[in-house]
């Protein structure tokens, strides 16, 4: 794979699946070098084997496909180029979309009602006067913002008080009525302006309700399972600002005041998604306990609970140590009247378990591959996967096998080719086992290595398709990556064990990893080694060059590397470095890459976005200042308009320079046939 080649990979969302299980729709996105942007649209995947997958919608980005629970209408949110995703309905057998919202900064997510009548959708209220919403005023020219709390942005979002993300419900019309026509002459002059926000009015455009009104996000919307209330997550509590605590609240579908749903034996708890049972009986909701402090989210792992759907006693259904749950597609998956469908991160896997009420456990979809989806219907389970050969593709679970629907990556694979990477545990300094994988460039060797330290730090490298290792492998390097402790994945103790300890074992981890695979494999080439990373991968780059001098060259991208200034320009600064860190001055400075710098001695590329909020553009600024005062050889590689995703999400055209630099900063310092050095 080649930087060139990243318009073939294709990323498929969660299924949705009709009522009656027979098909599921799907969005598949991918980059496009000539719009400059992520271009999609929906596939329709029948269960069939004799029916082939196929187009069914040709907007510029259409997403989150969802179908209405009698199977008669397909939701789905469009962007046009350049413009933000509103929610559109088509008719399941096909048809004309029809647009539904015109939401001046767009609809983030929805759900529908169980009587498929209505839709709740959360978007982002503009105040008066912000973000367009008042003819000639520009950003620049809009008025000043008095702060007075930690929570006031947001990376890729920007500042969120003044647009907090709320939500609507609106009634789904008739797709069979006659379409509306727009105002004209007259009738253009004497409507209705629209109210702030809420974009020109559109003829045929139903009404969107407002439910919630707080000055803070609400998220996860959905229905109860008779329709009259919708679920939400939030923080609106009192001194809500001084914690990261979040909870359940349910407000009537037709409007009144939102009530918070307790679990009256719960400790402070961070809620990320929530879910009322098909029956009407439970409350599924998923959440990371904080501790006594509402603070200490450090490698905790998210927990699937259930209580009833009134609120009371709650039960964990996952184990806390050793689980780690994620809702696929976002929202909590139902299955049956008290079960539902949930992820689960695992060893560098991403696995599909079913959980019940009862307590009931089900593993349906485990080994060398990431879930990313599932949905069921009618007794089909669809799931969505990526694994080393697919950037993304759908199946469907048969007799406890998955049965391959699609080939999204074929082209990629043809066109682009994949290195299969090897899976290897090497013992750590002290013994600890160190789970990772190595790819091998085509060829005999010496192949120069490449050390890459993923973010996070509680995250981890998967079995499944990752186009950097590609690009580097194709362009002759060896990959090392590993899962250091730190990582998750693999138990809260691992994850936990670096919290006051930052590049202390996690150090020690990668680094042996590193020498098993150059004493395992005699076609590594021992004395060309470089190192990089990005993030939390940058921190601990950037702190190994200050304590270890035998790498060629390193890469430090979008770092955490001074927590001290962090702490007043990160978005989750006021609480991300005490917590890692530590609070004492001695203890931070002891784990510290800005307070160490001045042992560096290795060449090194600092990469940054200006709108990087998590790691904000000024860490690498000052570190690259640095190494330029104590004389060494560095570079800075600044991308505007970009904020911390940009190698995931960023811009085709920026995603591209940016492979194309960093191979070039290679070929300088470790070159290969297929990544020469520079001329001269």
């Amino acid at each position: 794979m080649k930087p060139e080649h990243l318009p073939l990979l294709k990323s498929v969302s969660a299924p949705a699946v009709h009522p009656d299980g027979t098909r599921a729709v799907v969005s598949v996105t991918r980059p496009d070098f000539d719009a400059d942007a992520y271009v999609g649209q929906l596939w329709s995947v029948p269960q069939d084997p004799e029916k082939r997958p196929r187009l069914i919608t040709r907007g510029f980005r259409d997403t989150a496909p969802a179908f209405s629970p009698d199977g008669r209408v397909l939701a789905f949110l469009r962007a046009a180029a350049g413009g933000k995703p509103q929610l559109h309905v088509v008719e399941a057998a096909g048809g004309e979309p029809l647009a539904l919202t015109d939401r001046a900064l767009g609809v983030s997510s929805f759900a529908w009602s169980p009587d498929s009548q209505r839709i709740v959708f959360g978007s982002r209220e503009p105040e008066a006067g912000r973000y367009g919403t008042l003819d000639g005023v520009s950003s620049g020219g809009e008025d000043a913002r008095l702060i007075t709390e930690y929570k006031y942005r947001m990376n890729g979002v920007g500042y969120t008080r003044d647009k907090p993300q709320q939500v609507f419900i609106l009634e789904v019309p008739d797709l069979g009525a006659e379409p509306a026509v727009q105002p004209a002459g007259r009738a253009l002059r004497d409507r209705d302006k629209p109210a702030a926000g809420a974009g020109a009015k559109v003829a045929g455009l139903p009404d969107a309700r407002q439910l919630t009104t707080a000055a803070t996000d609400h998220t996860g919307e959905s229905f109860s399972s008779d329709g009259t209330s919708v679920y939400f997550v939030a923080a609106l509590h009192e001194a809500s600002d001084q914690d990261l605590v979040s909870g359940i609240y349910r407000v009537p579908a037709d409007g009144g005041e939102p009530v918070c749903v307790q679990a009256t034996n719960a400790g402070l708890q961070t809620v990320q998604d929530v879910r009322e049972s098909s029956d009407g009986q439970w409350l599924f909701f998923t959440a990371q306990d904080l501790g006594g402090s509402g603070q200490d989210f450090v490698a905790k792992n998210t927990v699937l609970h259930v209580m009833p759907a009134a609120g009371g006693e709650a039960q964990a259904l996952s184990d806390a140590e050793h689980m780690d749950i994620a809702a696929p597609g976002g929202l909590i998956e139902l299955r049956g009247s008290d079960g539902t469908l949930v992820l689960n991160n695992a060893q560098g896997t991403v696995e599909l378990l079913e959980l019940t009420a009862t307590g009931d456990h089900a593993l349906l979809v485990h080994g060398d591959r990431v879930v990313t989806g599932a949905a069921e219907a009618a007794g089909s389970v669809y799931v969505s996967v990526t694994d080393s050969a697919t950037a993304g593709d759908v199946c469907v679970l048969e007799g406890g096998q998955l049965r391959l629907l699609t080939d999204f990556s074929s082209a990629l694979r043809t066109e682009a080719g994949i290195i299969e990477p090897q899976e290897l545990t090497f013992p750590s300094a002290d013994g600890y086992p160190v789970h990772g994988w190595v790819l091998m460039p085509p060829g005999k060797g010496p192949h120069p290595v490449l050390l890459n330290i993923h973010g996070g730090p509680f995250a981890q490298y998967t079995v499944g398709l990752f186009d950097e290792a590609q690009v580097y492998a194709e362009a002759g390097y060896a990959v090392v990556m590993c899962n250091p402790r730190g990582s998750a994945g693999y138990g809260q103790a691992h994850g936990r064990s670096i919290k006051e300890r930052m590049g202390t074992v996690d150090m020690q981890d990668v680094l042996a990893f590193l020498d098993g695979a150059l004493e395992k494999f005699s076609s590594l080439d021992q004395d060309a080694v470089g190192i990089m990373g990005g993030s939390y991968g940058g921190y601990l780059t950037a702190w190994t060059i200050s304590q270890v001098h035998r790498f060629k060259a390193a890469i430090v991208e979008r770092g955490f590397l001074d927590p001290v200034s962090f702490t007043g320009s990160s978005d989750i600064g006021w609480f991300f470095g005490g917590e890692y860190n530590g609070r004492s001055a001695d203890v931070v400075a002891a784990q510290s890459p800005m307070a160490t710098i001045a042992a560096v001695r290795t060449p090194t590329l600092v990469i940054h976005s200006e709108d990087d909020l998590r790691c904000p553009v000024e860490q690498g600024q000052r570190y690259f200042t640095m190494l330029k005062q104590q004389g060494v050889e560095s570079a800075f590689l600044v991308f505007p308009g970009e904020d911390h995703e940009l190698s995931r999400s960023g811009t085709p055209h920026h995603r591209r320079q940016r492979f194309e630099h960093i191979l070039a900063w290679w070929a300088r310092f470790l070159p290969t046939a297929g990544n020469p050095a520079p001329a001269g």
